[in-house]
């Protein structure tokens, strides 16, 4: 998959696909809905499937103090997408002058001279343009101006559920603490990534041995101890993850820390990726160290539970 920051020089093999534009955040099964199609309708038109996102998302310009904790950082929204068969994610630097164009200068700069788009994809709360002026409506007058195909997809629900499925949603259901809900939408477990620094050193006295993150520049999940991985040179460990403070050691600053289950050596200044699978309980104040101890004994065999149960259909 190619990763393109501009337009300045697109490769001939960007060029004359099947095009989906979006801020894709999470990637979560409706986008996946989406993929499906202009995959299909790439392969109608013989070119490739191009998503075209916006870097960084629109609102941090036009209404910063209401800019949502995104769900992904650029290279793990493309890595996402390119699991799922795009070509090439575009993730275009958003500027004001962008923000300004009208729908119909964005359509023909855009779509139809800078990667001269074959068709289209989008969900039917598609907006572009100034002010969010052109809709689906608009859209489908300017792709038949153009000869070019245009699909709307519908959104998409959770089975057994009335709401959709929407990045909104899963940010709701991630800072509630409920990744298992998140991971039901989402394509992949919900990750964060952050910068491991030095902590207290209490875990490795307890023979808990934690990885603190700092850093961190995607939502992070309620207060609790959760069962997950880690992701480190493309490898995945099993761990135990605790976000909040440390009350029975009187600690009241919240950290987001892992224990790393059977793994040894030193995670100091490097970058680690946490995934979520479930969560396991509150944060609590323990009466001494030998119930946290245990306590702990406790939460690490559920996490062994629970990324084995991860694993299985992975490699069925």
């Amino acid at each position: 998959m190619r990763l393109l920051h501009d337009l300045e020089h697109v490769p001939p093999e960007v060029l004359g696909g099947a095009l989906t534009i979006g801020n894709f955040d999470g990637v979560h099964l409706g986008h996946a809905r989406i993929v499906e199609s202009i995959r299909r309708q790439a392969r109608a038109v013989h070119g490739p499937t191009v998503v075209f996102t916006f870097d960084p998302h629109p609102v941090r310009l036009l209404r910063p103090d209401q800019t949502p904790p995104p769900l992904t950082w650029t290279r793990r929204k493309a890595q996402l997408l390119a699991q799922l068969g795009v070509d090439a994610m575009i993730a275009y630097p958003t500027n004001r002058a962008l923000l300004e164009l009208s729908a119909e200068a964005f359509f023909q700069q855009i779509v139809v001279d800078q990667l001269q788009a074959k068709a289209m994809v989008e969900g039917p709360n598609f907006y572009f343009g100034r002010n969010r002026q052109g809709n689906t409506a608009l859209l489908g007058q300017l792709c038949r101006q153009h000869q070019m195909a245009l699909e709307i997809v519908e959104p998409m629900q959770l089975a057994g559920h009335d709401e959709i499925i929407s990045s909104s949603r899963v940010r709701q259901a991630i800072a509630g603490g409920d990744v298992e809900a998140a991971r039901r939408m989402l394509t992949e477990p919900y990750r964060l990534r952050g910068m491991v620094t030095h902590g207290a050193g209490r875990g490795g006295s307890l023979g808990f041995a934690t990885a603190n993150l700092e850093a961190i520049d995607t939502i992070i999940p309620a207060h609790g101890v959760y069962a997950g991985y880690v992701v480190r040179q493309e490898l995945t460990h099993a761990a135990a993850i605790h976000i909040g403070p440390n009350p029975t050691f009187g600690e009241g600053q919240a950290k987001v820390e892992a224990h790393l289950i059977d793994f040894a050596g030193s995670l100091y200044g490097e970058p680690l990726e946490l995934a979520f699978l479930a969560r396991l309980r509150d944060v609590h104040t323990f009466n001494d160290v030998q119930q946290l101890t245990s306590q702990i004994h406790q939460d690490v065999e559920a996490v062994k539970l629970s990324y084995s149960d991860w694993l299985t259909p992975r490699v069925a």
